[in-house]
């Protein structure tokens, strides 16, 4: 065996543990679809109680079997699973699929259970898939194995597909039949116990029989080993995603579902971008690019030209390509020229292509013969709406024939065909997607465009800065002392200091006469803000006085604070800092907020009073490289505004790339920080007038 999974995927003999003579049982069903499917190698069913078992011999125990055994399926009640393992592992048994429920899903007592059993599937150094898992498929003609409880046993393909709920499996095992899909391995993993999504992530990295991995997940085991792992096998074959749980009750059904906590869905998103995972959001969106992906190849851009016999369904097919990020160039001069010497002078020869409501077979096949030429595009939508006068077969027929040798992406779209046209399996047969409305094909090839520019990308690198760890560490220690939750006013700035981040510096006031002083100094227009840690956001509060140009304003916006604040504690004094007021550029949010699963997630975005109702932020899970903070910038709906909007000139976009990079430093020299806000963080266009105007960091263990 070539890798030590294959004892689970590739066994030469299975044990069924649990086989039973009673038909509808779990331990009936598994045996009959391993016999069924026609498994290339010897099954032993064990029972203590029977002798025979669909007409094979069956053994007690499976230390009685005379033969190796590879894989055992155990299917027996929970509280003998753990002996059971443990005879596995005196027989030599090298991979056990646990199919039996009642672990770690079901609470305290059931994590107690698996852990033992864990615990003596490592003692004898075997691999487990499960428990409470659907069981594992194989394909492949050499192996055929069936050793689930399922109706279907999927047509053979070069997908493999891990899920992590079994009813989802056998659910999208049975559409992806009916649509002509087909697996190498399907995989059920349950509870994760010891085979997880990474390990079958490398497994399917350097199976030959793989080409695409499809993915139904509730939760991560280890994240950042996930991240490292999907990183690498995405550079060499696709990976698509059905992540669960974006809801907070979804995250909770999740959850309770698999015994692991589920974490923030923003934390998902991030971790998939930064490994290249394509993400999508339904089970048909999967099926969408699960299809494309088997049957076509990568497109080489995003440049898109739409063939159609009707003018309508060309239309929102423009407008879904168009709302999607794709391109449609015009026909280039020459295929033009082709078009008309043979198409209605009713045609309109543009992109989309609309053949007029008469063309038929004959005209699709010159048109398409005429366009896979042209080198403008990388993909290709036929799309046909059938006449009752012209056969789809037909149609279909030349289509396929006209495009049998392009090295162009082909995605057909045969609207209002009917349940099982000849029309649109012919086309499956040759290999091309047929979907019933363009818009599925726009949101599919948005979807592996990017995952193409993602392959295509730089990876970056982590970069590192002098700074002072020293000052850092006796800021944060003062506010353990003080044991409050926040470092907020000329401490949070520094710390941004320490760490090389530009900031509008402070000066403190306990008096009106004081802060005119500070104001001079500072020299005007300048802000008054409350220097209290108790008051986070200062700007809800009232707490904030901006634009201030005169001593009269300064003593005024002071006397406004100090009533807005109210009676103070006893021992409390008032006093307000007085900061240079930074005008000009475009007001951005720089910070962190810590994740329970995936830990650090680092974030820029649309900052100041508009961050929590724009919400135009994006996150990296750390560490961050300079490539991905360039990603970080660009990634953001308002990305425009920084660099020249309607002839404003472009912000510093270096000093933004560095500033995240030294948060990255700081957050990985100092575990301490739960949260980190800097807000607002001016982007200018001059690089000495890019600065934060304020920061706040919560500290763990305080908050």
């Amino acid at each position: 065996m070539r890798h030590e999974l294959d004892a689970i995927f590739r066994p030469r003999s299975v044990a069924v543990i649990g086989a039973s003579t009673r038909k509808g049982t779990i331990g009936r069903e598994t045996l009959h679809n391993i016999l069924t499917a026609e498994y290339n190698g010897k099954v032993f069913p064990v029972n203590p109680r029977a002798q025979v078992i669909h007409s094979i011999k069956a053994y007690s125990t499976v230390l009685d079997v005379p033969d190796a055994v590879d894989l055992a399926i155990i299917i027996v009640p929970k509280e003998g699973v753990k002996e059971v393992v443990r005879q596995c592992g005196e027989k030599g048994v090298k991979g056990l699929v646990i199919i039996t429920a009642g672990f770690s899903e079901v609470g305290h007592e059931g994590k107690v259970r698996e852990m033992e059993v864990l615990k003596v599937v490592r003692d004898y150094h075997m691999r487990m898939v499960g428990p409470n898992c659907f069981g594992v498929v194989n394909t492949d003609p050499e192996v055929n194995l069936n050793a689930t409880f399922g109706k279907t046993f999927p047509k053979l393909g070069k997908i493999g597909f891990i899920t992590q709920s079994g009813a989802m499996g056998e659910a999208i095992m049975s559409q992806a039949k009916e649509m002509g899909i087909g697996f190498s391995v399907v995989a059920s993993i349950g509870n994760k116990a010891d085979i997880s999504s990474n390990d079958m992530l490398e497994y399917f990295k350097d199976d030959p029989n793989t080409d695409v991995i499809l993915m139904y997940l509730e939760n991560f085991g280890n994240p950042r080993n996930f991240t490292r792992i999907a990183r690498e096998v995405s550079q060499v074959k696709p990976i698509v995603a059905v992540k669960s749980g974006r809801t907070k009750l979804g995250a909770k059904a999740a959850s309770s579902h698999t015994g692991a906590l589920a974490g923030l869905d923003v934390g998902v998103d991030a971790l998939f971008e930064q490994a290249g995972i394509m993400r999508v959001d339904t089970v048909e969106e999967l099926f969408d690019v699960a299809m494309a992906l088997s049957s076509q190849p990568i497109p080489k851009g995003n440049r898109v030209v739409v063939v159609t016999n009707a003018g309508g369904p060309g239309i929102l097919a423009t407008d879904a390509l168009i709302n999607h990020g794709m391109d449609m160039p015009n026909l280039a001069p020459q295929t033009i020229k082709e078009l008309r010497t043979f198409s209605s002078t009713e045609a309109s020869f543009s992109n989309p292509m609309d053949m007029v409501a008469g063309a038929g077979p004959k005209e699709f096949r010159l048109t398409l013969e005429a366009i896979k030429k042209d080198k403008r595009f990388d993909t290709i939508i036929p799309i046909f709406v059938p006449p009752v006068t012209i056969d789809q077969l037909e149609v279909a027929r030349n289509i396929g024939a006209a495009l049998e040798d392009t090295d162009k992406t082909v995605l057909a779209c045969f609207m209002g065909a009917g349940e099982g046209s000849a029309g649109i399996e012919h086309l499956k047969s040759l290999g091309i997607p047929v979907y019933i409305f363009p818009e599925a094909i726009a949101k599919t090839l948005s979807t592996i465009n990017s995952y193409k520019d993602w392959r295509s990308r730089k990876r970056g690198k982590i970069q590192t800065f002098k700074v002072d760890t020293e000052r850092v560490q006796s800021i944060i220690a003062r506010a353990a002392g003080r044991k409050e939750g926040a470092i907020v006013g000329d401490e949070a700035i520094d710390i941004l200091d320490a760490y090389g981040i530009p900031a509008a510096s402070y000066q403190y006031a306990s008096s009106a006469k004081d802060a005119v002083v500070a104001a001079n100094t500072i020299g005007y227009p300048v802000v008054l803000k409350i220097a209290s840690p108790a008051v986070l956001h200062k700007t809800e509060a009232g707490g904030v006085k901006i634009d201030l140009r005169s001593d009269s304003e300064v003593r005024r916006a002071y006397k406004e604070l100090e009533k807005a604040v109210g009676k103070l504690k006893k021992g409390q004094t008032f006093s307000v800092a007085v900061q240079q007021m930074i005008t000009g550029g475009v007001e951005t949010v720089i910070g962190m907020t810590t994740d329970p699963q995936f830990g650090p997630l680092l974030m820029f975005g649309l900052g100041g009073i508009y961050v929590e109702i724009m919400k135009d932020v994006s996150f990296r899970i750390h560490p961050l490289t300079n490539q991905g903070a360039k990603e970080m910038i660009k990634s953001i709906k308002s990305y425009p505004l920084l660099t020249g909007f309607r002839g404003a000139p472009p912000v510093d976009l270096a000093i933004i790339e560095e500033t995240l990079l030294r948060l990255a430093q700081l957050v990985k020299d100092f575990d301490n920080f739960l949260e980190i806000d800097i807000n607002p963080f001016i982007a200018s266009p001059e690089r000495d007038r890019c600065k934060a105007v304020d920061a706040r960091f919560i500290v763990r263990g305080t908050k």
